[in-house]
């Protein structure tokens, strides 16, 4: 791949959109509309949409948009909430949260919109965030969302620092696309709980959670990029929307942190600290990147400033990830580790091939325009009182409908978690 000829980084942005989507079989005869065959689980084929919406934005490719749309309005469930019957019982709110980006990137990329007597982005997107604001749980732990949505579900006891941090990434957003205070104010106490609870390091390392039965007083060590990155996003669009200095500090001081995500050698190419060197990660965790490269490009359109650190990490990066997309019969299979160089490594999935389309046509950030907003290019009509009638038999009290009147003032079912005693050795199946 020439990284500086945009035509060789469609390309190859291709290759893995295709062997992504070889995985998938919900458009085929005997297929679920948006779900991958097992051992796939369904949040992680809503984060593939969302790559996939990403895939639209950066090439202009739209072969794979009628089988985006498909999916996300199969899944979205009886309330259009992303809360279908066939996911609910064991749906956590980060599971969730997977599938609203996916809408919410759908509006902020004027990603074409559904017909009009369907579910429409962005009110899907208000549906998933006015149903999560009902589950901040102030009887433990001073508030916070619980990993799992369910207290029948083991993960119950457990506040994971995704979870709250797809609440803050998504409020943030809402905040920008729809003008609307109430969502900046949910991003800010958001933010602030995860900060007292110590899920944020004073020189901001993003840990994994924290345990309710423990009154979340300890907290497990360990760092996932996809939590580097889901607060950077939402940190860098608060920074759009307020201009502030704190804002601009925490954008800076997570993109710092990211740096244990990079290898020194070879320098700048991007791994998962946590798993890859021991050939541990699972299949969950084989998609953590995608995400940290998704929103590293997209915080450079809402904080120019950190633009100089983040490209430069970005292309090589997804040099050395094209790099390793030449493997399995066609070769043309993306593997996970990208520092081991021209040689693939064996591995293959829907994960790995996510992560290498993120991080390619994540380096053609600078070729499109920013997000649109409501007032400025949106066309996705929304419904700020989405979502707080459904079925949410945990709802605690009921957000109050947005209103127009608010503006911005400032221009899967958990199986296993074991905790080491070092803090940093533990194993988890989504």
């Amino acid at each position: 791949m020439d990284i500086d000829d945009p035509k060789s980084v469609k390309a190859a942005a291709k290759i893995a959109a295709d062997g992504m989507m070889s995985f998938y079989n919900g458009n085929k005869t005997g297929g679920i509309p948006g779900l991958f065959p097992p051992p796939y689980y369904w949040w992680e084929a809503g984060a593939a949409m969302g790559s996939l919406i990403d895939y639209y934005y950066y090439t202009g490719n739209s072969e794979y948009n009628d089988v985006v749309t498909q999916a996300l309005l199969f899944q979205v469930g009886p309330n259009d909430d992303f809360m279908p019957p066939n996911q609910t019982k064991s749906e956590g709110n980060d599971d969730q949260s997977f599938w609203a980006f996916a809408a919410m990137s759908a509006a902020e990329t004027a990603f074409p919109d559904p017909p009009s007597d369907k579910p429409q982005w962005l009110a899907l997107a208000q549906a998933v965030f006015n149903l999560q604001t009902t589950r901040w749980a102030n009887d433990t732990c001073d508030g916070g969302l619980r990993w799992q949505i369910f207290p029948f579900n083991n993960g119950w006891n457990y506040k994971n620092t995704i979870s709250n941090g797809c609440f803050f990434n998504l409020a943030s957003r809402l905040a920008r696309y729809t003008g609307n205070q109430t969502y900046a104010d949910w991003a800010e106490k958001m933010y602030d709980w995860v900060e007292s609870k110590g899920l944020v390091s004073s020189d901001f390392k993003f840990f994994d959670g924290t345990d309710v039965l423990q009154n979340c007083t300890t907290v497990n060590r360990i760092q996932w990029s996809y939590n580097a990155g889901v607060y950077l996003l939402g940190s860098a669009t608060m920074y759009n929307i307020t201009n502030s200095d704190k804002w601009k500090n925490r954008t800076q001081g997570i993109l710092d942190a990211t740096s244990v995500f990079f290898s020194t050698s070879p320098p700048d190419v991007m791994f998962e600290v946590a798993c890859e060197n021991i050939n541990s990660c699972n299949v969950d965790q084989r998609s953590f990147k995608a995400y940290l490269a998704r929103w590293m490009a997209a915080a450079t359109k809402m904080a120019p400033f950190i633009e100089p650190i983040v490209v430069p990490k970005l292309r090589t990066s997804a040099q050395a990830a094209a790099a390793q997309c030449i493997g399995g019969p066609s070769s043309n299979t993306c593997g996970i580790k990208w520092t081991q160089g021209a040689t693939w490594d064996g591995s293959t999935g829907v994960g790995e091939q996510m992560s290498a389309l993120e991080v390619i046509q994540s380096t053609l950030i600078n070729t499109v325009a920013p997000p649109v907003t409501a007032q400025k290019g949106g066309t996705s009509k929304g419904d700020p009182s989405a979502g707080s009638g459904g079925d949410n038999p945990m709802s605690v009290t009921p957000i109050e409908p947005v209103t127009t009147g608010d503006r911005v003032g400032a221009g899967f079912l958990t199986l296993l978690i074991l905790v080491g005693v070092l803090g940093g050795a533990w194993w988890m199946i989504l």
